[in-house]
Order: C-alpha cells, then structure tokens, then sequence
C-alpha cells in the first residue's frame, strides 16, 4: 500500500472518530443531570405507597422530629404497616401462598449506597428490621428462606405465626373452591408499602416490604426485595419505588430505571410515566394488570405514575400530610 493510500485511510478513520467523540461528548453533556438546588426549608420529605402510607409517613416523621436519620425514618416507617393486620399484603395478616404460609420479602437501601434484603422469609413480624441488620451485619446483600429465618433468630428476632384467623379462613376458602393456581396481585386498595426520604440533611434512604401475591406459588419472590427492582437509592441523584405486579417490574428492573432518568436531566415525574410506557412497550399486560411507581429526587421534587387508575400515593413533610391520586396510562 503507497504511503499515499495509508495516509487518506488514515485520515477519514480519524476523522470520523473525532466527529464521533464530538457527538458522543455532545449527547454526554446535554444528557448530564442539571444542577439540584434543595430547598432544605422543606426537609424532611417521605412519601410511601398507597393510602396506610399515610400512618407509616407519620411515623417516620416522628424519626425526623427526634433527630432520626432518613434510614430510621424508612425503617420505622414501614414497621407500621408490617404490623398492622388491616393491611392485607404487607407482614402480619398478609396473604398467604397457596401451601396456606405467610412469606415475606424486604429490603432497604441507606445514602452511601448499602443495601440490605431478605426473600420468602418466615414467621418474622418486621422483615424490613432484618433486612437492615443484614445490610449492617453481613457482607451480603441478600438472605432467603431457611437461611434469613436462621439469620433473624440469631439475630434476637422471634417467630410470629403471621397468619391471622381471617386469612386462615379466605384460603380455606379458596383451597375448597379448587380454584386452580391464579395469584392475585391485590392491588386495589392495598399492596407494598414502598417508602423513600430525604432527612435535614439532605440524605436519602428506601424500604420496601410486602408479603406479596395473595396464594402465590410456594417459593415465588416479587420485585420488593430485589434491589433496583422494588427499590433504589442513589444520594447524588433520587430514588424510586415501586407497587403492584412485580415480575414486570423486575423484567425492567423499574427503580433503577427511573433513577437513571433523573440522572440524566429527567424530572421524577418524567422519569415514573417512562418507566410504566416501557413496561407497556416491552411486554403484554393482562386485564387486571397494575403497576405504580413514586419518585423522589435530592432537591425534594416528587413523581408518581401507574398504568390503571386507583393508585395513591402518601405525602409527608414538616408543612403538610397528603394522599394523593395518581395519574395513570390507561386514563390517558
């Protein structure tokens, strides 16, 4: 090849990198996060999913009042509705799977990026609780079954038999119906209990926790426990929870998603109608289908978005408490 040749191949190849590191320089800086400025009059800020938020909230403002961290707060929160038998699908008075036991999944996540969670655990009233003491005890992320049972234990946790006489009775119900394996998402009035905050100091924490689809298939495990499914905390950025259908949610890992969209300029509420169009886009949604996501970003700015009309959201800071209605794709 003449010195001729090798110097125009030479040339265009190293002109059209140029002109592609100046368009991927370009996208870089117009994708970059634009800068937050909190306003740190409003902090605290905690929002949770569906209507008990609103107790959970008010608990974890009282973490807040008492010079609690955001991660206290979270915890805290959450605990109301693990141990609050009138909520259906979270801890104590869950429904059960379809062996008639009570499985629990939560995790947690604190601002320096730890995250803790435990997956089809048994007979513990506040699995957030253990969640947090394998975030703070153990090398590990995530304990299951036996094993975060075993953990809870020697961790000083006692077994609850979480079965109210009420549930006993709805699956003997539906045992004798002979209903074939069909689990139900609950999600009406009732789910998860999703909750993210941002404390004085302008740290972020999230909790997640659920005792999942109502007679569910013994060992099934939702989006709640699983870290940037069900949950997600950046400090630099926000963070995002999700309710409702977790296996669609995990096919799109749906926290995670919508902290990355606020990381590139994205607003939370931008960032949660996103990530419910994406399910839609990726995957076929049945009838009674249902998703909802809440975010919040470090400069307190609040999103919430579901796919089916019904999904609240809890609002809480040092000015106001708040349950609001949720816009949704399908009332579009």
């Amino acid at each position: 090849m003449s010195n001729r040749r090798k110097f125009l191949i030479q040339t265009f190849v190293g002109g059209m990198a140029a002109g592609l590191g100046c368009r991927y320089g370009l996208a870089t800086t117009m994708m970059k996060q634009p800068a937050l400025i909190p306003d740190k009059n409003t902090f605290p800020v905690v929002i949770s999913t569906w209507n008990h938020g609103l107790a959970a909230n008010k608990a974890a403002m009282q973490v807040f009042a008492a010079g609690g961290s955001a991660l206290d707060a979270v915890e805290q929160g959450v605990r109301i509705s693990e141990a609050d038998p009138k909520v259906e699908s979270v801890g104590y008075g869950g429904f059960p799977d379809a062996s008639g036991e009570v499985t629990l999944d939560a995790c947690i996540m604190d601002a320096n990026g730890n995250a803790g969670s435990v997956a089809y655990l048994k007979e513990i009233l506040h699995p957030i609780s253990v969640a947090r003491k394998v975030m703070e005890q153990t090398p590990h992320v995530m304990l299951v079954g036996e094993g975060a049972l075993q953990f809870a234990l020697d961790q000083g946790f006692e077994r609850t038999n979480l079965l109210t006489p009420k549930m006993k009775t709805n699956y003997e119900k539906w045992k004798a119906s002979g209903e074939r394996y069909a689990p139900h998402a609950n999600w009406e009035n009732h789910d998860t209990i999703g909750m993210i905050a941002i404390d004085g100091k302008g740290d972020m924490a999230g909790a997640c926790t659920t005792s999942g689809m109502a007679f569910k298939h013994p060992g099934r495990v939702g989006d709640s426990p699983v870290i940037g499914a069900g949950l997600f905390v950046d400090n630099e950025v926000g963070a995002a929870t999700a309710t409702g259908e977790g296996e669609a949610v995990m096919k799109t890992l749906g926290s995670f998603l919508i902290v990355e969209l606020m990381r590139q300029g994205f607003s939370p509420q931008q960032a949660c109608e996103q990530a419910v169009r994406r399910i839609v886009a990726k995957m076929k949604v049945h009838d009674s289908f249902q998703i909802g996501y809440i975010a919040l970003n470090k400069a307190g700015e609040v999103g919430a978005y579901a796919y089916a009309p019904g999904f609240q959201y809890a609002f809480a800071n040092r000015e106001k408490t708040a349950l609001i209605d949720v816009k949704s794709l399908k009332n579009e």
